[in-house]
């Protein structure tokens, strides 16, 4: 950090800045460089990956647009780091991140030393990229989420199981009876109030009607799960949506992302490896397809995601699953995309996508909001994605 007397503003947006960029790295040391550079499928990325993009954001969009002089730390990074941005330019395919053998990890280690103190003496000075660096931070906190979606997936494919971190003592606990709380219909408001920092697609704040509904007050446990499971919900045409019913044929689905069966009893894959189906724990690595046909066996639904906002403040269990809605990923009334680069962030992937609500175990602190749109297409499994129920009142 410059050596610098800061005001109090200023100074917290640098230890902001560090302390993002310092969490990012806490999650990356647990693992080798091996670890750090394989591939599972197409839709992961390797931590290495991470670490480099999320640094490549703030050099791309921060420092190569607003920083007088500043030179690229490797010209080919614009091509091996880019995500999604056409307008930015050309990209490695996403499938193939993982024959990123080179940089190997100290190189892009010291590429992250490199902009985070370039970007450190820019924050020490005036600048007009206040918007841009808080999106970075953002950005930076999702792809942190991402790092453990994406390890965790890569982890479950090796045979020994290995842990990313050590177990957690278990809650022996019950879950609780699920009860529910119900709402008025009427005219609500929902999206970006306007204070603080919130993604593009989480407004313009608009109104809409909503019938009376009432929603769980905690998501679906595992236990309940296993029952849908018991009365042959994967067998059982009647419960799932037409492409939900071929997904499940063609991947010859049985259980939640990362169960097995071990000596009779369910076991399920977690960070810290192997261990036995806790029937108290929320259900995770649900599809939205197997989140609506267990709320049809159940004979409930899911919530959509006005109702699901509307009720956030009082809803039990949040953070521990991020729950899908009923809702697709479309623009609110008004939306516009940002100028530039920039409004790729969002605005065209919304299609073909659901909405999940409420962030998970692997969120960073600080990163949810009850306008937080979350999107995945319907048929992903490997992020937290768990269940609410909802219903309607005649």
């Amino acid at each position: 950090m410059p050596n610098l007397t800061l005001p109090p503003v200023l100074a917290h947006g640098l230890d902001r800045f560090q302390t993002v960029r310092s969490r990012t790295e806490e999650l990356a040391a647990p693992l080798s460089a091996e670890d750090q550079t394989v591939q599972s499928m197409p839709d992961a990325s390797p931590t290495k990956w991470h670490l480099a993009h999320t640094t490549w954001f703030f050099e791309t969009f921060v420092l190569r647009a607003h920083a007088t002089g500043y030179r690229p730390f490797d010209p080919a990074f614009e091509y091996l780091f880019n995500s999604y941005y056409e307008a930015v330019g050309p990209r490695h395919p996403r499938p193939q991140r993982g024959m990123i053998t080179r940089p190997g990890v100290e190189e892009v280690m010291a590429y992250r030393r490199h902009v985070t103190g370039v970007m450190l003496e820019f924050l020490a000075d005036e600048h007009d990229a206040h918007g841009l660096i808080e999106l970075g931070l953002h950005h930076e906190q999702q792809h942190q989420e991402l790092i453990l979606m994406d390890i965790k997936h890569a982890l479950s494919m090796n045979p020994l199981r290995p842990a990313y971190r050590p177990a957690k003592p278990r809650d022996s606990r019950a879950a609780e009876p699920l009860a529910w709380r119900e709402f008025e219909g009427g005219l609500v408001e929902i999206g970006y109030d306007g204070r603080d920092f919130a993604f593009d697609n989480e407004g313009p704040r608009h109104r809409c009607w909503l019938d009376s509904f009432a929603v769980a007050m905690r998501p679906v446990s595992c236990g309940e799960y296993l029952a849908f499971m018991e009365e042959g919900g994967y067998r059982r045409a009647e419960f799932w949506l037409s492409a939900g019913w071929e997904c499940v044929n063609r991947n010859g689905w049985e259980a939640p992302l990362y169960w097995e069966q071990k000596d009779g009893a369910w076991c399920v894959f977690t960070l810290s490896g192997l261990e036995p189906v806790d029937p108290a724990r929320p259900v995770c690595h649900v599809s939205a397809f197997e989140a609506a046909a267990f709320a049809k066996w159940a004979g409930k639904r899911l919530p959509r995601e006005a109702e699901w906002e509307t009720a956030a403040g009082v809803l039990q269990g949040q953070g521990e699953v991020w729950e899908w809605t009923g809702s697709p990923y479309i623009a609110y009334p008004g939306y516009r995309e940002p100028p530039g680069a920039i409004g790729e962030y969002n605005g065209k992937f919304m299609a073909s996508q659901m909405v999940l609500r409420g962030g998970c175990s692997a969120t960073p602190e600080g990163h949810v909001r009850p306008t937080y749109r979350n999107f995945f297409p319907p048929d992903a499994r490997w992020m937290f994605g768990g269940i609410r129920l909802a219903e309607d009142l005649r």
